[in-house]
């Protein structure tokens, strides 16, 4: 019998399962014709803290969380992209394609929910620092928020791709590690298995950014003129 060992960290595994819910709810949201506006604000809010945790959580995480384990260069992408054809041993954690990824994944997130907290929505409510940038850069703002959020979707369609294709072709099961953090030594080397989750530190810069992405929007956004009258 084959043994499991840890390799996707607890805090990892939580980000990866809120950010997938976060951006389903920001869709729905979103299409609902502004009926649910302040809470697709909200959502940003709690989108724009996912992806400052996960880089955050890119530099200290557990091995398989950093982005120095799995960033890839050209020539490592090559050779992984020449290996397609013929079986090889499952890299433990992500493999090239993947990394490319989440690396975009977060960089649409990232601009998405930034672009948002300079708009409005032409009815009733408006992002924290609507109006506290010039009409051009406004007018890019409200360009990338209209339209990111395609590239978002179809990153999603693409990602999820790759996962039946994983599944299907090469019959690997890549959602369920990604559940239960384990992985067989039949795939896997013992030596790549990570000791525990840093839950204590992951706490703590979740609240930390909790913190701080209340600050942004809440403390330091600027309160307009208007709002008095």
């Amino acid at each position: 019998m084959h043994k499991k060992l840890l390799i996707w960290d607890l805090p990892l595994r939580l980000f990866h399962w809120a950010f997938a819910c976060t951006i389903l709810a920001l869709w729905y949201t979103a299409e609902q014709e502004g009926e649910f506006i302040e809470l697709h604000m909200q959502l940003g809010y709690f989108a724009l803290g996912l992806v400052i945790f996960r880089i955050i959580w890119g530099f200290v995480g557990p091995t398989h969380a950093k982005f120095s384990s799995f960033m890839p260069s050209p020539k490592s992408l090559y050779h992984y992209l020449c290996k397609q054809s013929s079986p090889s041993k499952p890299i433990a954690g992500h493999n090239p394609l993947g990394a490319l990824m989440i690396l975009l994944m977060l960089l649409l997130v990232l601009v998405q929910a930034i672009s948002g907290l300079f708009i409005d929505d032409d009815i009733f409510s408006s992002g924290p620092y609507y109006g506290t940038i010039s009409k051009e850069t406004e007018k890019l703002m409200r360009f990338l928020h209209h339209n990111v959020f395609d590239l978002i979707l179809a990153s999603i369609v693409l990602h999820l791709s790759a996962i039946t294709y994983y599944w299907q072709v090469k019959k690997l099961n890549l959602v369920k590690p990604m559940i239960t953090g384990k992985k067989s030594t039949k795939l896997v080397d013992k030596s790549t298995a990570i000791a525990h989750s840093k839950i204590v530190l992951a706490i703590i810069i979740a609240l930390l950014t909790a913190a701080f992405v209340y600050w942004l929007v809440i403390i330091n956004a600027p309160v307009s003129d208007d709002f008095y009258y």
